[in-house]
């Protein structure tokens, strides 16, 4: 990163940005599996399909989701594969910080049932 330009991060930083909402996360995930329409992503995630789209836009605004007409439907599919490469290792990441979490506060039960019952 230490090469890039202003304007280069501000793109960076555009790119988390559009992963930082949930949905778009749950869109990301619905589309690993298969491209899907907007009427299939709406009905999986419980939104209407107005919500989805404007979430596809995002996505599609910074290259992580492209799509194809096929008669009068548009299928989404992921257009940078290596999205998931990212995914993959932010989750592993939470979830070693969770594990840890759980440990400590696992411990300090242990402790503390330990200290008034001696």
């Amino acid at each position: 990163m230490d090469e890039l330009s202003l304007e280069a991060l501000s793109q960076v930083a555009g790119y988390f940005s559009a992963l930082s909402e949930p949905t778009r996360l749950q869109i990301l995930s619905l589309l690993r599996k298969q491209e899907r329409n907007v009427g299939e992503l709406a009905a999986l995630c419980g939104y209407t399909s107005a919500n989805i789209s404007r979430h596809l836009a995002i996505l599609s605004k910074h290259g992580l989701v492209a799509k194809d007409s096929r008669g009068t439907s548009v299928f989404y599919r992921i257009a940078d594969e290596s999205i998931y490469t990212l995914c993959d290792v932010v989750c592993g990441s939470l979830l070693k910080q969770l594990e840890e979490k759980a440990r400590s506060q696992q411990e300090f039960a242990q402790s503390a049932r330990l200290s008034k019952n001696p």
